[in-house]
């Protein structure tokens, strides 16, 4: 290196020494947080193309951290095209690193499991909304509730190096940590939506599960029910636990049990309630042919209760007439029986617009990178047509 490149260095290193690396209330790896400071440094004009960046072993010293730690920030700077490393002189900014300062693909990503039912196309249209105000394109990513299928979707997310993962994750199976986890080493945000993954600190916006299935036991009550059935679309899962403990709570609150016998979890994990046709119609066969029928049922999502709504139809039997039915969905109640169906709602347009501006307050520091604030999601109801008093003996 001359001496004209030494003394620039030297000049660039006495200006990185009064950055600060530290982060305070930042959780990112310490080398994601030097690839982005001397990034934003490039992005301000501050570090020009050809400038010389000081050595593996200064940066090292200058910020109190290990020589591996730069070595990553430097080896991704460079797949950035931010910087050009030329062995046994330098590292060095790219002519190009004006016209690149974007470090990874400047876009938001949406996993979810499905883009066509139930809340997740109004949950993808907040999304994409409020992306757009603030100039973030979006990918969305359907995973069909299949955990494989979410596990390669991040694998190329992480290549891409997005800006930052809005996620209801996979239910059955569970997803395990370190799917979120590898997100998240890469330097990469997440917002999780519905539910979170254990052992993971991220925010949440929360469905109050309980709360929701306590809601519809209420609204049933009202009306004079006792015997209530419930179908959920999986099993043992965090969301049809919630509303199962729920409406138990309400009904045991009248003294009126939920058996045990009146409860009917699905048996696979695709969130497309066709596949379980059926399961239903066996468990409603059974459930009508008991002596002390229920007189109400309730459905964990609105396309399941569609299904059990046509069952009941082919079945000869009558809604609300007969039996009251009550399912759980969005605001948006579009769809001949959609439109008709007495719903406890969420208002998965706002979810979505909430989750794209967390992720922006995460990317601008404005929220820490491992926050693990739970935000409740609001409640309301869709009175419909599904819901009526208890038919005469």
């Amino acid at each position: 290196m001359s001496s004209i490149e030494r003394h620039g260095t030297d000049r660039i290193a006495q200006r990185l020494r009064r950055l600060d690396l530290t982060g305070d209330g930042d959780g990112r790896p310490k080398y994601e947080r030097l690839r982005k400071l001397i990034a934003a440094e490039v992005t301000a004009g501050r570090l020009c193309p050809g400038e010389a960046l000081p050595s593996e072993k200064q940066l090292a010293e200058l910020f109190q951290i290990a020589r591996t730690t730069v070595r990553q920030a430097l080896t991704e700077l460079e797949q950035d095209g931010l910087v050009r490393r030329r062995h046994g002189t330098g590292t060095f900014i790219t002519e190009l690193a004006d016209r690149n300062t974007h470090v990874g693909l400047n876009v938001f990503a949406l996993i979810v499991p499905s883009t066509t039912t139930g809340f997740w196309p109004a949950l993808q249209k907040g999304f994409e909304a409020q992306a757009a105000t603030i100039h973030r394109q979006i990918l969305f990513c359907d995973t069909d509730n299949n955990l494989d299928k979410q596990g390669n979707a991040i694998l190329q997310l992480v290549q891409k190096r997005v800006a930052g993962v809005a996620f209801a994750p996979t239910s059955t199976p569970a997803t395990p940590s370190y799917q979120i986890e590898h997100l998240q080493q890469h330097g990469i945000p997440v917002v999780f939506c519905h539910r979170g993954v254990p052992g993971i600190k991220a925010p949440l916006l929360a469905i109050p599960f309980v709360d929701v299935g306590r809601k519809v036991g209420e609204l049933l009550v009202r009306h004079g029910h006792r015997r209530v059935a419930l179908f959920t679309m999986h099993e043992r899962t965090e969301a049809g636990s919630g509303y199962e403990n729920g409406l138990r709570n309400a009904l045991e609150a009248v003294g009126a049990p939920l058996p045990k016998e009146l409860v009917h979890c699905g048996t696979t994990g695709s969130p497309d309630p066709s596949l379980q046709t059926d399961s239903v119609l066996q468990a409603l066969e059974m459930m009508l042919a008991r002596e002390a029928r229920p007189t109400a049922i309730v459905a964990s999502f609105d396309p399941l209760a569609e299904l059990i709504y046509l069952l009941l139809s082919q079945l000869g039997v009558r809604v609300p007439e007969d039996i009251s039915l009550v399912g759980v969905g969005g605001t948006w109640r579009h769809g001949a029986i959609t439109s008709r169906l007495t719903s406890i709602t969420i208002d998965e347009e706002e979810v979505g617009r909430r989750a794209a501006e967390i992720l922006h307050e995460i990317g601008e520091g404005i929220r820490p990178f491992f926050d693990d604030e739970r935000i409740p999601v609001s409640l309301g109801l869709s009175d419909g047509q599904t819901v009526g008093p208890v038919p005469a003996s």
